[in-house]
């Protein structure tokens, strides 16, 4: 592609929908396959995700032992338990909700943050918060990516890290982020599926974009010069 290729207002248009379509996945058909041509190409626009500093400081782990997707599963259905628990007066409420497709997805990636690497370019302030903020970009390429080959992804992080650590054998410093599930699915939920549980909602953009301060000082101080 010629690096200074303009988009065309139906490419444009493509883009949008293809964001606004987005999904996070809990429901797959079984027996579902991803085709090693659309996995590579997830793969590759998940490689090619913004990271600060060009550090890149994720991997990923595909899941290939069944023996070992079923103890990655334990471990998810012992955290939702102990998260139902938490949750208290909604406890019955949270575990009819389904909140992982390990054993039904076609393929599972665990996330993983790599031992750091020192890059200090971009991070010498915000070491751990900017290696973070670059895995989630690069899971965004990879769910954009999934969706438009017409692909469920669900980012499961319901595990404690270091019982996932140890089964996935990962060197010290390194930290499990998640078990992503890809394949294929009978339909895509018409908004996310917390919501149309009833579970929670997504706030309205106006809520989250200010200008210039927080908006709550700013009433704190429009209040203190009222009195």
């Amino acid at each position: 592609m010629n690096p200074q290729h303009q988009f065309s207002a139906a490419e444009q248009a493509s883009f949008y929908e293809l964001v606004s379509l987005r999904r996070d996945c809990r429901h797959f058909k079984r027996g579902g396959e991803v085709e090693p041509a659309q996995l590579q190409r997830i793969l590759q626009a998940a490689y090619q995700s913004p990271s600060v500093g060009l550090m890149q400081p994720w991997r990923l782990l595909r899941i290939a032992d069944a023996s070992l997707r079923a103890a990655l599963a334990l471990c998810v259905e012992c955290e939702r338990q102990a998260t139902a628990a938490a949750v208290g007066p909604r406890s019955d409420e949270f575990l009819r909700l389904k909140v992982e497709g390990i054993t039904d997805c076609a393929e599972v990636l665990a996330l993983v943050l790599a031992p750091d690497d020192g890059t200090v370019f971009g991070r010498r302030t915000l070491a751990a918060e900017m290696a973070l903020a670059s895995v989630g970009c690069m899971v965004q390429n990879l769910w954009l990516a999934a969706r438009v080959e017409n692909l469920g992804l669900g980012w499961v992080s319901m595990f404690e890290p270091a019982e996932v650590g140890t089964l996935l054998r990962l060197p010290a410093g390194a930290l499990a982020l998640g078990l992503l599930c890809i394949g294929p699915v009978d339909e895509f939920y018409g908004a996310p599926m917390l919501a149309l549980e009833g579970w929670r909602y997504a706030r309205p953009l106006e809520e989250m974009i200010h200008t210039d301060y927080w908006p709550e000082a700013l009433k704190k101080e429009a209040d203190h010069h009222g009195n």
